[in-house]
């Protein structure tokens, strides 16, 4: 039974992998190799990161300017703030498909640098091939555990903005503005910790892209 569950998934991922490789193949053939669409995706995935990091700051500015709430249009300021946080998701959701974009060509790039360093007949270019490789995984597996950390902290931060919209949405009153005003201690520390991992992302990316250069 548990066979016949796991079975579509499987397929799918058969799929999946088949028309990634058709893909990265079709590049290949225009002249676009693997460690180009790598480089590429990692400029992209820190370019979005630098974005997400300033999509965070420009939600905090507004969340704290809802808690210093004194009179007016509230109802104004709860789609400001709502529209800050739906921005913060489209962004954390862009992220994640760059850090799954990249993952899926560096698995077809060192599959296939595996397989060319076996078909070497020079043994010293054998060797010197080995080494790059090795190297480039290592500084790729910095990288990606860089990016990957920097994603984990930003779900604690949507969760507390979603949290506190929808209580604003539904108590547009003086009350809602005290519920903001207690977390705002812990979401000013959530971001900036959230900000501290996304440039370290980002300096993590840059000396990739920079080891790429050289290599």
């Amino acid at each position: 039974m548990v066979r016949l569950v796991l079975l579509p998934l499987f397929m799918l991922v058969v799929l999946l992998t088949a028309c990634s490789s058709m893909y990265y193949s079709g590049l290949e053939k225009i002249g676009i190799p693997k460690r180009d669409v790598l480089v590429y995706r990692v400029e992209k995935a820190r370019d979005t990161q630098r974005e997400t990091k300033q999509q965070f700051k420009s939600a905090l500015e507004q969340f704290t300017a809802v808690t210093r709430f004194d009179g007016g249009n509230l109802e104004k300021l709860y789609k400001k703030l709502n529209s800050e946080y739906e921005a913060s998701v489209d962004k954390a959701n862009e992220v994640k498909e760059r850090i799954a974009d990249i993952e899926s060509v560096s698995v077809a790039l060192f599959r296939e640098w595996e397989t060319e360093i076996t078909q070497y007949s020079n043994p010293a270019l054998k060797r010197q091939s080995q080494d790059k490789l090795v190297a480039t995984r290592n500084h790729y597996r910095q990288l990606i555990i860089a990016m990957k950390n920097a994603e984990t902290r930003i779900q604690p931060v949507l969760s507390v903005f979603n949290d506190q919209v929808m209580y604003l949405k539904h108590n547009l009153n003086a009350q809602a503005i005290t519920s903001l005003k207690s977390e705002l201690g812990n979401l000013q520390s959530d971001v900036s910790t959230l900000i501290v991992s996304m440039e370290n992302s980002i300096n993590e990316a840059n000396r990739f892209l920079s080891n790429m250069e050289k290599n």
